[in-house]
This record gives structure tokens, sequence and C-alpha cells, in this order.
């Protein structure tokens, strides 16, 4: 496998199939996609995400949440229905990114194809493109940081689903300030424009961005020593983290995005003296920056109308009865309880 600081080599290379890192929370066959997706639309949750938007609405970005499909499943398709685009930039977070001493660089991976649960989903070619316009200290191939993360596994069984033809790219955004956020995304928007333009692909209909991330994890219960109950527990501790995640999800991404709405979004969620650690932990604090940065940079560029949040949803993974899924062969990869929760952002921007 590529590891850090390698550059691919793609014309010379066997062609690889990146494995399943999560066959617990998430489907990996095409019956227990068709089963979820069966589950999911029996439950008419409808009237707790909006539905206003237009048959024909295609997100030029995206929110969307990667917790297991018991706890999350109803808001995967909730957002992903309106992405339209054959190519799937997906921006995920780098969980592990500490174990290999990831940062400040976006992480791409060298694989040709990932596994499916319809079969296998080509790696768009646009990848090594990209991978080779941008300048070389922005960007690093890393295979096993890619292989073990699941933020980007969760969407493609969502995504295969409703287009069997649909290509992806994945980009890991690990440890990073925001002022080499925004250098890194310039970077990523003008390579991205420059590609778009050469092979004549459209923004929301050919291409489209998707940014993996929960919302706040939350309580002091099996949370690897750390300690999320950051008002307390209980009822009306978790009444408040609910209403706060809220309040982010309004002030940042609703309505007309901009620069200082997605620096409000990471002052929110990252501790001002180490970028290093959360200060309301939200795993995509870095994803969501740098994916949205790029998506402005991108509108910028185009000249094209300026990009508009849509909030579909909020939920948790206590707020809701769970999906069945465990005679699927699923389950649940950690617990959901009154101090151990995690909320669930599901945002369109078009």
């Amino acid at each position: 496998m590529l590891a850090s600081g390698t550059l691919p080599a793609r014309a010379d290379a066997a062609p690889s199939t990146r494995a399943l890192a999560d066959t617990v929370g998430f489907a990996h066959r095409a019956w227990q996609m068709d089963s979820v997706m069966a589950r999911i639309r029996s439950l008419n949750r409808d009237d707790l995400a909006r539905t206003e938007q237009p048959e024909g609405t295609a997100w030029r970005a995206a929110i969307c949440p990667h917790d297991d499909y018991a706890y999350a499943g109803w808001l995967y398709p909730a957002v992903l229905r309106n992405i339209k685009a054959k190519t799937v930039i997906i921006f995920g977070v780098a969980h592990k990114a500490w174990r290999y001493d990831l940062e400040n660089r976006l992480v791409f991976d060298s694989f040709s194809s990932w596994r499916g649960p319809y079969g296998k989903v080509t790696v768009s070619p646009l990848r090594d493109e990209i991978i080779n316009r941008l300048p070389a200290d922005t960007a690093v191939v890393h295979d096993p940081m890619q292989s073990e993360e699941y933020s980007v596994e969760a969407m493609i069984p969502f995504l295969q689903h409703q287009n069997r033809d649909v290509e992806i790219i994945s980009i890991l955004v690990p440890f990073m300030d925001f002022e080499r956020m925004q250098t890194v995304s310039q970077h990523l928007a003008k390579v991205l424009f420059a590609v778009m333009k050469k092979h004549d692909l459209r923004w929301g209909k050919d291409v489209a961005i998707l940014i993996s991330s929960d919302a706040v994890h939350y309580g002091e219960e099996a949370w690897g020593g750390h300690n999320f109950a950051y008002f307390g527990t209980g009822s009306r501790a978790n009444e408040l983290a609910e209403a706060h995640d809220r309040e982010i999800i309004s002030q940042c991404f609703q309505s007309e995005l901009t620069k200082q709405k997605i620096a409000r979004f990471y002052s929110h969620t990252t501790n001002p003296d180490n970028f290093k650690e959360s200060k309301w932990s939200w795993c995509g604090r870095y994803a969501i920056p740098v994916g949205l940065l790029t998506a402005l940079d991108l509108q910028r560029l185009e000249k094209s109308d300026p990009l508009s949040g849509v909030p579909i949803a909020y939920a948790t993974s206590i707020s809701q009865p769970h999906l069945k899924v465990d005679d699927l062969g699923m389950g649940e990869t950690a617990i959901a309880t009154e101090r151990h929760w995690v909320g669930y952002p599901a945002v369109g921007f078009r």
C-alpha cells in the first residue's frame, strides 16, 4: 500500500479495490441494502425533515452523517437523494490521523475501486488529475489511513443504491488550523475548476461535493476516557446539547454560505489554543470547513450563484426509535444511551 508522502503511478499500477472497514454498522450486501431502504421508506419520517425541495433539486454540496444505519439510517437518503451527480467528491473524517502523524494535507487513496453492496464502485479518473495538479505540500496518498477510515465508506451503499454508475473521490481531512484550511481549499478549488472546465463538467449535475460528519458526541460514558458531558448529564443537559447543535447548524450553514459562517463553525468546534483538540465534539470539525471552503472558492471561480444552505433535518442516536437491522446481519458499533449519544446533521447546499 502507498504510504505517507507517496504519489500514485496509476499508469503501471494494477487495479486494486478498497476493502470494507465496517461490516457491522453499514450494509455491505445488496439484499441488506435493499432491506434497509425498504425499512427507511416504511418509517415515513418526512414529517421530521424539510421536504419542500422540488424533485429536480441537485445539491452542489451537502453534509451527511456517517453513523450506524440503525441509528442514522433515515437521514442518509434525506440528504443523498438530491445528490444527482455521477462523480461525488467525498470529504471524510480522518478519525485516526494521529496514528500516522497526518496533518495539514489532504489524504487521498490510490485504489481503482471501492467495494459496494452492488459491486465495485469506480474511483473517478479525475482523482489522479487532481492529485497531480495540486502543490506537493497540500496532498498525500495514504492507503492505510483510507483503508481503516469508515466515514466515506458509510456513504457508498446509499449512493450506489440510487445510482449504480456513481464514481467517487475520497478525500480525508486530518488536523488543520483555519489558516491552513483556507490555503489548501483555495488550491483544491482552483484544481477542481480547471479539471471540470477541461472535461466540460457541471457542478451539481456532473460533480458534487459531499461532506461526511456526525455532530456532537455527548456524554461521559464509554467515550474512551473522554468526558463530553459539556452541560452535565440528564434530560435537561441533553436538551441543552441538542439545542446548541441546532444553533450551530442555523448560524453556520443556513442560507447564503460565507467564509465568516465557516470560520464560526470552526470556532464553535475547535480548541482555539490547540487546533488538534475539540471544543465541541463534532468529528467533522476539519472536513466540514475544508469541504465548504472548497465549495465557496469554486463558486467564486465559476462566478455562479451563491451557495445557499438548507438544513434538512437534525436527529440524535436517542431521539427516534432505531432501525431494525439485527436480522440483516448488521448491528451497532457503539452504545446509544442518555449518557452516550451522537448528533446527526443533514444539510444541503444548492
